[in-house]
């Protein structure tokens, strides 16, 4: 127990030193992306990351059979169904909140622990929804936008959503360190996996990928906060 509070900690101390960042910001040419100097520097460390994780990723993605691919999606995918199913009731959305509870329960015991994604097959919409999202539905604004080392882009507000996601991982969670680091990057490779179709169409679409990336990653993140609609505002706030 001592052991996973200590964790959880060092994963809230670096938003103290965020908040302090933030709180001593100065004007900037995009005021959406006051520190892109230091966010520009830690683009180029994931970049150079990438240049080792990218390769394991493609191998992982050629020699495991789909099927393979497909089961290791599920499960991580009914992991954070029941996240989702919080964050839902939590948003004022009991109706989806019952639907995810519902994968989730259909999944697990049904599709063998998660394994097979049964409760789609029966209708059973599959929602996506994370701590960030809550607290924007709560009123919370976006904040700077920060680009992090190895989780990349963030607003101030989903890095906050992001350290409390991990707190309720329950692969985070897990005593066994051999077993949670093995599971933390399985899932690491898989999500890197599923993103190579995009890395050919990022390089040819993007003058400057930096850029690229961040407004990409700022108006995903604004439809999603709205599950896909959009306002009169659109969404410039």
């Amino acid at each position: 127990m001592k052991k996973q509070t200590a964790q959880r900690l060092r994963r809230i101390v670096p938003l103290i030193a965020l908040a302090v960042l933030a709180r001593g910001a100065m004007a900037a040419d995009n005021p959406k992306d006051p520190f892109e100097g230091f966010n520009r520097a830690m683009f180029q460390v994931n970049e150079g990351i990438d240049v080792v994780v990218k390769p394991v990723a493609k191998g992982y993605d050629e020699v495991a059979p789909l099927p393979v691919k497909a089961v290791v999606g599920n499960f991580f995918g009914n992991l954070y169904d029941a996240w989702t199913a919080v964050n839902n009731l939590l948003q004022g959305k009991p109706g989806d909140a019952a639907s995810d509870a519902g994968r989730v329960l259909v999944n697990t015991v049904v599709g063998i622990g998660g394994a097979f994604d049964i409760a789609s097959e029966m209708g059973l919409t599959k929602h996506s929804e994370d701590f960030g999202q809550t607290l924007a539905v709560w009123g919370v604004g976006d904040g700077p936008y920060f680009y992090w080392p190895i989780i990349g882009p963030r607003t101030t507000r989903d890095t906050a959503g992001w350290a409390v996601d991990s707190w309720a991982d329950p692969v985070w969670g897990l005593d066994e360190v051999p077993v949670r680091n093995s599971l933390v990057a399985v899932r690491f490779i898989d999500t890197r996996a599923a993103l190579l179709p995009s890395d050919k169409v990022v390089e040819e679409a993007a003058f400057d990928k930096y850029n690229y990336i961040r407004d990409a990653y700022l108006q995903h993140r604004h439809s999603a906060i709205r599950d896909g609609a959009r306002e009169k505002d659109d969404l410039t706030n």
